[in-house]
């Protein structure tokens, strides 16, 4: 059953004084987790990631996600990484209605910045999580479910969460045999009022990136560790791979 977002989140899964570090945190679900974990009492410091923060800083270059996890790395070690990154919409290429839209360089860019650089960012950012509990999010997406495909299209944006998903799981597998107390989760947030959602759904049809961000972490501040990644949505629901 789904339990309303506590007003004011406060994570009391992780230790008095956790770190948190948010990437992405320029855009509206990004934001609304540094609002979010900066009202926790119990959150000693909110470190932004962002090319706002970090110019140069982009998902499509290796160096420059090396680069920005050395200059963040300072403020850790993290008991909590968000990375809410993502991108729907690519230089102006949207979502494919169909198979004759699905185009090679539309297909390797969503990858880029919805797959392979989150993954380098998690891959760089995995010795400097703290000992003990710690958990690591990222922002997926439902349609990356290959399970709950039942309507197609939106191929690309599709296929590369799905990819996210994949390699989060085989990340989270490899990383419990050393590092048993970490929580892996890929995370839906919802149908959320943005710029990336505006073309497609109307703000009435939405929730606010607030209500998003503080539903999000109530559900990560609940999920055990395990061995394997968790995919979940905003009200804690569990979403088939």
């Amino acid at each position: 059953m789904f339990t309303p977002p506590r007003s004011s989140p406060t994570l009391l899964t992780l230790p008095q004084g956790y770190r948190a570090l948010v990437i992405g945190a320029s855009g509206a679900i990004g934001s609304a987790f540094v609002r979010a974990l900066r009202s926790d009492s119990r959150c000693a410091a909110v470190v932004e990631l962002s090319r706002s923060t970090h110019p140069g800083f982009t998902l499509e270059d290796a160096a420059s996600i090396s680069a920005a996890v050395t200059a963040v790395s300072a403020a850790g070690p993290f008991h909590l990484v968000i990375d809410a990154t993502g991108a729907l919409v690519i230089d102006g290429a949207g979502p494919e209605k169909q198979l004759a839209a699905v185009r090679a360089d539309t297909l390797a860019r969503q990858f880029a910045v919805n797959a392979t650089g989150p993954m380098l960012l998690l891959q760089a950012l995995v010795p400097h999580l703290a000992t003990g509990r710690a958990i690591y999010a990222k922002l997926s997406a439902r349609v990356g479910s290959i399970a709950d495909n039942r309507k197609g299209g939106w191929y690309a944006y599709r296929a590369a969460k799905a990819a996210l998903n994949m390699l989060l799981q085989t990340a989270a597998l490899e990383l419990a045999m050393r590092r048993p107390e970490l929580v892996v989760a890929a995370l839906q947030p919802g149908t959320v009022a943005s710029k990336l959602s505006a073309p497609f759904v109307s703000a009435d049809h939405a929730v606010t990136a607030d209500e998003a961000a503080q539903a999000m972490l109530q559900v990560l501040d609940g999920l055990p560790a395990q061995r394997g990644a968790y995919f979940r949505d905003s009200r804690g629901e569990n979403i088939p791979w």
